[in-house]
């Protein structure tokens, strides 16, 4: 009883700030997060137009414009959806405003979703696995678990952004290889039959339309979660000339024909393409075919292999497509726990480092797992925790993780819309970003590596502020110019 009193307080205290953290003409409302948990987006309210005699300067260019931002997130998966309905109806509306309303809350914004099931599903399933696209339907995953749940949180977030990943196609249509093209009856690895393109193609227009039936807008889809991954618990193995085909052959003209307005992101995978040389520069690939391309908006990114600096080098190369990151875990084997050491690695490389490699929206995995990290799947990840750990105890204690945090720092003041603008380079020890929001306000979000306080004296034209970063601490502003 003591620890949910805890959570209820903690929980109250931060809504009180968080709702507070609306820019005013005066005001610059400040979120801070130490790494020793000493703040946890404790807020500060500081006067606009100071300046700091002994501060380092951080100059913002609102006239250099780099992306459009889509939004900050974490994915919903079946085993998220599961512990979320195991809280009380009042538990899980705290948590989820806290977590996703935009005057409440943090205001996460963008959700990853699978088509079928993930590694983190409560079962192997598709939405078709008898053989014939007529048998097209969601599962009770779907039904009893993933949609109530987008729907409370759609009730307190309308503008929140979906995309889906299925991670695997049904086995029915799955193939050993395209040589020899046995069926191949496993969840796990095998190809997709290009003679099941086109009822593979009408299983994603079906999977669309019967989330808009429940009032379900789908933003964006991926053709395949990790298509180089071989050896997941539900995978497919999908190579770069494979994926064009399917876009150019299938999907993309069903979207187009069944008049879905949904983006297709390729890839979706990480930095290093698994080190296959034949798949490097995976997307670029698919877009040197001009057909292909139409098709795409852009490519998804995971970092489990590789370095963040391979989504310039795309961006650089084909500045006409976006980028997004869709997946990082934490977990046993990154000391996922640790925040001391987890909350200034994560921002560095997920919050910051996509974004100011060209990402528009950054999304992390699971939301929520339990302090038993589950549930969780032979053949999936034994080891992963959630952005938020919720104890099985009771279903209303709850840990934030860094995932959860570094979102937050990024979707409590960069609002959907917010265009990534210029600033001076920052100090030593320091990383940061600059954006300009939609509604007329600045927000500006930084990551002090260092073992001391830094005071910095941010603005424009002579509109400044003085901002106390902690040691080993990240700050969020967000102010009316």
């Amino acid at each position: 009883m003591r620890k949910i009193k805890r959570y209820l307080l903690v929980w109250c205290g931060m809504v009180c700030m968080l709702a507070a953290c609306t820019a005013t003409s005066e005001k610059v409302e400040i979120l801070v997060t130490t790494n020793n948990r000493s703040k946890e987006f404790a807020k500060e309210e500081i006067a606009l137009g100071t300046k700091g005699e002994n501060a380092l300067r951080v100059v913002l260019n609102p006239t250099e414009c780099h992306q459009t931002i889509d939004g900050f997130g974490a994915a919903v998966t079946g085993s998220t959806c599961y512990n979320l309905m195991k809280m009380t109806q009042e538990n899980r509306t705290r948590f989820l405003k806290e977590t996703f309303s935009d005057t409440e809350g943090l205001g996460f914004s963008y959700i990853r979703i699978s088509i079928g099931c993930s590694d983190f599903s409560l079962s192997e399933y598709t939405c078709c696995d008898e053989p014939g696209i007529e048998h097209f339907a969601l599962q009770s995953e779907e039904t009893e678990y993933v949609i109530p749940v987008l729907k409370e949180i759609l009730a307190i977030n309308p503008g929140i952004k979906i995309l889906g990943s299925p991670w695997t196609c049904p086995k029915w249509m799955k193939v050993n290889n395209l040589e020899e093209r046995q069926p191949f009856d496993s969840w796990t690895d095998g190809q997709l039959n290009p003679d099941c393109y086109a009822d593979y193609a009408t299983y994603f227009v079906k999977w669309v339309q019967a989330f808009e039936v429940e009032g379900i807008c789908i933003h964006a889809v991926t053709p395949q979660n990790e298509p180089l991954n071989r050896g997941n618990s539900a995978s497919l193995f999908m190579s770069w000339q494979e994926e064009q085909a399917f876009v150019k052959e299938a999907l993309g003209p069903a979207f187009r024909s069944a008049g879905l307005d949904v983006k297709i992101y390729a890839f979706d995978h990480n930095y290093n393409y698994d080190n296959m040389p034949d798949q490097e520069d995976y997307p670029l690939r698919m877009y040197d075919d001009e057909v292909t391309a139409s098709f795409l908006a852009g490519a998804a990114y995971h970092n489990y292999g590789g370095r963040r600096d391979e989504l310039n080098d795309v961006q650089v190369r084909r500045p006409d497509k976006e980028l997004i990151f869709t997946e990082t875990s934490i977990g046993m084997w990154n000391d996922g726990r640790n925040l001391e050491k987890r909350l200034m690695e994560d921002m560095r490389e997920v919050a910051l480092g996509t974004v100011n490699n060209g990402c528009k929206a950054v999304m992390v995995w699971n939301l929520m797992l339990d302090t038993e990290r589950g549930p969780n799947r032979k053949g999936g990840c034994q080891v992963c925790y959630g952005a938020v750990d919720i104890d099985v105890a009771d279903y209303a204690t709850i840990t934030r993780n860094s995932h959860y945090y570094i979102i937050g720092h990024m979707s409590a003041v960069v609002k959907p819309g917010a265009v990534h603008i210029g600033l001076s380079n920052a100090p030593e020890g320091l990383m940061h970003a600059a954006f300009e929001n939609s509604d007329g306000t600045y927000a500006y979000v930084v990551l002090n590596e260092t073992e001391t306080s830094v005071a910095l004296e941010v603005g424009e034209d002579g509109n400044t502020f003085v901002c106390e970063v902690p040691a080993k601490a990240v700050a969020s502003c967000r102010w009316k110019k």
